[in-house]
This record gives structure tokens, sequence and C-alpha cells, in this order.
């Protein structure tokens, strides 16, 4: 829960960030990802370890609970066998005692790991409903901002880590006309794999610079000037 106030999104006031000369909204989506991965990655950890550490209790309860056995079974045969043996009785049933106390708090340790490893449980379900819940918020305000800047971005994992960016309000005769690319992220660098209509696209200046948001911008003005050459 911590980590998630570490986290918690600022107010974000949309006309106050479009008024920028280069409006950006840090969403911080790596961040909860790496957040809520560690944060299961530590309950599986701490879950695999107490279900290892119950297995471990239960198979010495049953060894406690073999030597019982073999235990009252060594006193009934002396008791056949050895009338004068109450000595030797009296001893096997301290041993039997010790073991019973043992098996007894062995059987209460691992009560305690299986509390522990609902309370787990429950909290990790809490944390993903929290999560869900800024999700679906970021989700929200992610979409308003889209309709807001004509601007559309949808991710696309048929051929590896791929963007679609679509954006409208280009053409002033025809606002609705959709103008789009895709865009893959490589080991070596960016690349655009399609676009739409077919425009000259600054890669090697992305490439250089790393900076999305600016090549965006500068692809939208290539757009509105081969408009303006074609007299679209």
């Amino acid at each position: 829960m911590t980590t998630l106030n570490h986290l918690r999104l600022p107010q974000i006031v949309l006309a106050s960030i479009l008024a920028e000369p280069n409006p950006h909204i840090d969403l911080r989506i790596q961040a909860y990802k790496n957040s809520a991965r560690n944060f299961f990655n530590a309950i599986s950890s701490y879950k695999n370890h107490a279900i290892a550490t119950i297995a471990d209790l239960e198979a010495e309860t049953d060894q406690c609970k073999v030597r019982e056995i073999g235990l009252v079974a060594d006193l009934e045969r002396e008791k056949e066998e050895r009338k004068d043996g109450e000595l030797s009785d009296a001893a096997f049933r301290r041993q039997l005692s010790v073991l019973r106390e043992k098996a007894a708090s062995i059987d209460a340790e691992i009560e305690h790991y299986r509390a522990i490893v609902g309370n787990l449980c429950r909290e990790r379900d809490t944390e993903r409903s929290t999560l869900a819940t800024h999700a679906a918020q970021v989700s929200i305000e992610l979409e308003a901002c889209q309709k807001h800047a004509a601007l559309f971005v949808e991710g696309m994992t048929m051929e590896g880590d791929q963007l679609l960016f679509r954006f409208t309000h280009v053409q002033q005769m025809n606002p609705a006309r959709e103008f789009s690319f895709v865009l893959q992220a490589t080991e070596t660098g960016y690349r655009v794999k399609t676009s739409s209509p077919a425009v000259p696209l600054l890669v090697e200046a992305l490439n250089s610079s790393r900076d999305v948001h600016k090549f965006i911008k500068s692809i939208m003005r290539v757009v509105h000037q081969e408009l303006a050459t074609i007299g679209g």
C-alpha cells in the first residue's frame, strides 16, 4: 500500500497542460507496472517459502507420528514381555508426551503459516483491485486527452512493440479525415512500418533525439505541408 501512495497520480488540469508549449502527461504507468510486478513477485516468493515451510513441518509431524506409533507398539510389547518394566514404561511415556507436545506445537505453527498465507492472498486481491481502479481512472483521463488533442494512440503486439498513431482535424475542409502511421520500437531504434498518407518520416531525427512528442509534431507539420502542396 505504501508503494501505491508514492505512485499516486497528481491532479491533472487539462487546460494548463494543453497551454504548455510541449503538452505532456506523465501517467507513470511503467512505475505502476514495476511496483505491481515487484509486489506480486514478493508475494509469490513469500507464499512459496511458506508452502515449503508448511510441507517441511507436515513431514516432521508425520515423522513424529510414526515415531509415536512405534513407541506405543514398543510400550505395549514391553508390558507383555516384562511385567516388571515399570521404569521403562514410564520412560517411554515421557518420550511419548514430549513427542505429542512437539506435534501439537508444530500443528499450531502450521495453522499460523496458513493464516499468514491467507492474509497475503487477501492483501494481494486488495492491491489488484486498487491497481484496477487506478488503471480505469488513467484510461478515462487518457481518452479525454486524446479526444481533445484529436490524437489517438493504440498498442499493437502482433510483431513486437508497435504503436498506432491516428490523428484528425488536420484538413480544414475535411476535419474527420484520418491520418495514421505505425511506429515500432526495436533493439536498434525506431522505425515507421506504415503511413497513411505516405509522407517523408523523420525517423533518423527520432532515433537521435528519442523525442517521440517532437517526432509526432513533425509528422503533423509534414502532413499539413503535403496537403497544402496538393491543394488539400
